[in-house]
């Protein structure tokens, strides 16, 4: 791990999601674990930080301890991770919403202050993702809170829940870019190394 970039450690991140938990004690925790283990599997297949990717991958929605909120919680996560001193991890929050890049693919309830969307859109535009905004994309786009699934039943599943608008099929287009992207990256279909999990997952009626 970069040693100039302050990330929390394992525990520190296991502490920070417990508690965030116990504010908002309902499932979303437990898909930010399948998207942490899905982080690491896939950094380790393709020489990325395998601790740096499990911690971004588990805090990416810890913004969630606010209760049931829309866009905010985005903003909350950023802003709870930057008073703990972590930048770096806190930017996956705002990230992990916009593989298309643009504030407009989000689909659901745009519940931020003026301030607060300013700084998600002034982030947007002026950020180039890294491998990690990627891997937690990709992984959000995959994680259910029960295991892995085909990115189709996933986005599918957020579609039915949300709707969906003029750019949702610019973002499903730059979520599949994303797994050809780490299938390179990796040497392989990132499927096979969830094969199982995605079966039972995906054909789950």
């Amino acid at each position: 791990m970069d040693s100039n970039i302050l990330i929390p450690t394992r525990e520190e991140a296991e502490m920070l999601l417990e508690w965030a938990y116990e504010q908002n004690p309902v499932p979303w925790a437990d898909h930010c674990r399948v998207v942490a283990r899905a982080a690491e599997t896939i950094a380790k297949a393709s020489g990325l930080d395998a601790d740096r990717a499990y911690i971004s991958g588990l805090l990416h929605d810890i913004g969630r301890y606010e209760g049931v909120r829309g866009l905010h919680h985005v903003y909350a996560g950023y802003e709870l991770l930057k008073k703990h001193g972590y930048e770096t991890i806190a930017e996956t929050c705002l990230s992990h919403s916009f593989p298309y890049q643009n504030i407009d693919e989000y689909i659901g309830e745009f519940d931020c202050s003026p301030e607060e969307l300013s700084v998600i859109v002034t982030f947007l535009n002026e950020t180039t993702y890294n491998d990690y905004d990627k891997l937690i994309q990709l992984c959000d786009a995959m994680g259910t809170v029960q295991g892995m699934c085909l990115i189709e039943k996933r986005i599918v599943d957020v579609v039915m829940r949300y709707g969906f608008n003029d750019l949702t099929l610019k973002k499903w287009d730059s979520i599949f870019s994303l797994k050809a992207y780490f299938d390179e990256l990796s040497g392989g279909n990132i499927y096979d190394l969830f094969y199982n999990e995605i079966r039972d997952i995906t054909f789950r009626y």
